[in-house]
């Protein structure tokens, strides 16, 4: 059935909680980092290995073994996490037709628990809008809104990640952080990485890293000891001559969270519409 101007409008609200906004050209679509990047090149198994020692990209540029030794710590030790929780600060670019860039912001809380939930609030200008995967359903709705927009996936994070990306065109906030193979997609398209420093952010001390792809540059801060978490990520597109960037800054780390119950059940407001998610082919509904 055909959707009314009201319900349209309100799906474009509810897709800004992670596409891209109409009308110029933006990093967000890169929140995802490698799984944006890589993923869309496909991965190729021993492109980067640690383990083996092997330190060119896979066009043959340098990189630093330290900077592969720190990057997987951190990955590994996400993957190991069942459940945790944090706070993200983000700002954007968008270049407008004109060259102009405009910065924009929004702030994300997140929570997941392994294997098969992830909730995600984000508050962008005056817009709060509420992600919930269940392990079934991914639901979205912007509070004080008409409609909710609700569809099957996988029955695992990675396959809704998947799922979310290829079916609805959308990546989900922190997809990166919660990948099973989160090293592969982060090194499978560098071209050269290595290690810048030590900085504090947040009064955390962390290991500054920074990598190459044919398409984004970007730097990971990480934390030193024996929780290796990212504090900081900045991306910039260097295929667009305007170069945005997207920049997230990272607090409130928990890695053992004291979820509520409720937390991954969605509950419409009684008043609310249910309407489809626009697909990634143009069509709608749950396409599961």
């Amino acid at each position: 059935m055909a959707k009314t101007a009201k319900e349209e409008t309100m799906l474009m609200s509810l897709s800004r909680f992670v596409r891209r906004k109409p009308g110029g050209r933006t990093v967000a679509k890169f929140w995802a980092l490698a799984v944006a990047m890589a993923v869309a090149i496909s991965v190729a198994p021993g492109v980067v290995s640690v383990a083996e020692g092997q330190v060119v990209g896979k066009w043959g540029g340098p990189i630093d073994p330290d900077a592969l030794q720190i990057l997987k710590g951190m990955t590994d030790y996400l993957g190991g996490l069942q459940a945790f929780s944090l706070h993200t600060e983000n700002t954007y670019e968008d270049v407008l037709a004109t060259g102009q860039k405009i910065q924009f912001g929004f702030s994300t809380d997140i929570v997941v628990q392994r294997p098969s939930k992830m909730r995600a609030e984000r508050i962008e200008g005056t817009a709060h809008q509420l992600f919930i995967y269940d392990g079934a359903k991914l639901s979205m709705h912007e509070a004080g809104g008409d409609f909710f927009a609700t569809v099957d996936v996988p029955d695992t994070i990675d396959g809704f990640l998947h799922f979310a990306r290829d079916t609805l065109g959308l990546v989900p906030p922190a997809g990166d952080l919660v990948f099973s193979n989160a090293f592969e997609l982060l090194t499978a398209s560098v071209t050269s990485g290595f290690v810048v420093g030590e900085a504090e952010i947040g009064g955390i001390r962390c290991y500054h890293l920074a990598f190459t792809t044919p398409v984004v540059d970007w730097q990971v801060w990480i934390s030193e000891g024996d929780t290796p978490l990212p504090y900081k990520y900045v991306l910039t597109t260097t295929d667009d001559p305007a170069q945005p960037q997207f920049v997230t800054v990272v607090s409130n780390w928990n890695t053992e969270p004291k979820i509520a119950a409720g937390t991954f059940t969605f509950d419409p407001p009684a008043n609310a519409m249910e309407i489809d998610f626009i697909r990634a082919d143009g069509g709608s509904g749950s396409a599961w």
